[in-house]
């Protein structure tokens, strides 16, 4: 607590929400070093009778160890605002703290400010989940292309069917922003390391099988080459689905589960895939496989 009122109303109203007692003065940090005032700020419980510099001095002596959140409504409020990690304009507050701050609250009650990080930190984890499906997809999709068409000599996907491929993952990828997370019960923060060691990871599984469903179809059932591509077309659709499943948690799939929206967005699109390859799409180069060799492709690939 950070109040120009007296130490002792100041210590008074901190005993009656529960807050330490051990309140100080400016006059406790003032004239001291950095590292010597650092100490004292940390250990206090509250500051009274401070000027505005001297709320700017307290948030800037904390920042050296810690990420700062500060709530106010005046405007000698203002500076301290500015210069947290996070300014809070509670309700009510003037035109300049609420310019100065980060967020503001339009209810009264600081209980906004636990939904507000609750909320902050499960868009992290979607943003998370994004970044891992569509660095894992495009390792997928783009090196097991590449590689066929270098190695082999053979387009695995029509020009058709990458667009189909694209169209049929916008609806889930869109669908993560309303997912279900769970927050983390620490500050987030980016770890690119791990993105990109779970991605790849992902990523190269995805190669793997689909290299193994292009074995499977060309050498073991000789498929011709446009079944061949419809075969393929299906098991790149289906498998970039489930990876959506397997990034959107850190955890199992399942806790928690997958939003609404995600479930049956990725289902819906799933199934308008099958029946594509099912039923042909004779004008946009997309040969029909029937249902005995699309049933293969859902088993072996789930």
């Amino acid at each position: 607590m950070i109040t120009g009122d007296h130490i002792a109303i100041a210590r008074e109203i901190a005993d009656q929400v529960g807050l330490g007692t051990d309140i100080i003065t400016a006059a406790d940090f003032e004239g001291k070093s950095d590292s010597e005032a650092q100490k004292v700020v940390e250990k206090a419980d509250g500051f009274a009778q401070v000027f505005p510099e001297h709320k700017y001095r307290i948030v800037e002596l904390l920042q050296k160890k810690h990420i700062v959140g500060m709530t106010g409504d005046g405007v000698n409020d203002v500076p301290a605002l500015k210069m947290a990690d996070t300014g809070i304009a509670v309700a009510g507050a003037t035109d300049a703290a609420k310019s100065a701050a980060d967020i503001v609250f339009t209810i009264s009650g600081l209980s906004v400010i636990i939904n507000a990080i609750k909320e902050s930190r499960k868009i992290f984890q979607r943003m998370k989940s994004y970044s891992i499906y569509r660095i894992a997809e495009t390792i997928r999709v783009l090196f097991f292309i590449a590689t066929t068409i270098i190695v082999f000599n053979f387009y695995p996907v029509t020009a058709i069917m990458i667009v189909l491929l694209a169209l049929f993952n916008d609806a889930p990828i869109m669908a993560i922003a309303y997912d279900n997370v769970n927050y983390s019960q620490k500050p987030e923060k980016w770890n690119m390391h791990e993105v990109l060691i779970m991605a790849t990871f992902l990523g190269i599984i995805g190669v793997i099988s689909s290299f193994s469903i292009f074995y499977i179809g060309d050498r073991i059932l000789h498929l011709s080459a446009g079944i061949l591509q419809s075969f393929i077309f299906l098991k790149l659709a289906i498998a970039g689905h489930l990876t959506i499943f397997v990034a959107h948690n850190r955890g199992p799939f399942w806790s928690p589960p997958p939003g609404k929206l995600l479930f049956w967005s990725a289902v819906i699109t799933k199934l308008l895939a099958t029946l594509v390859v099912v039923y042909g799409l004779y004008g946009l180069y997309v040969s029909p496989i029937g249902w005995k060799l699309t049933g293969f492709v859902w088993g072996s690939t789930h």
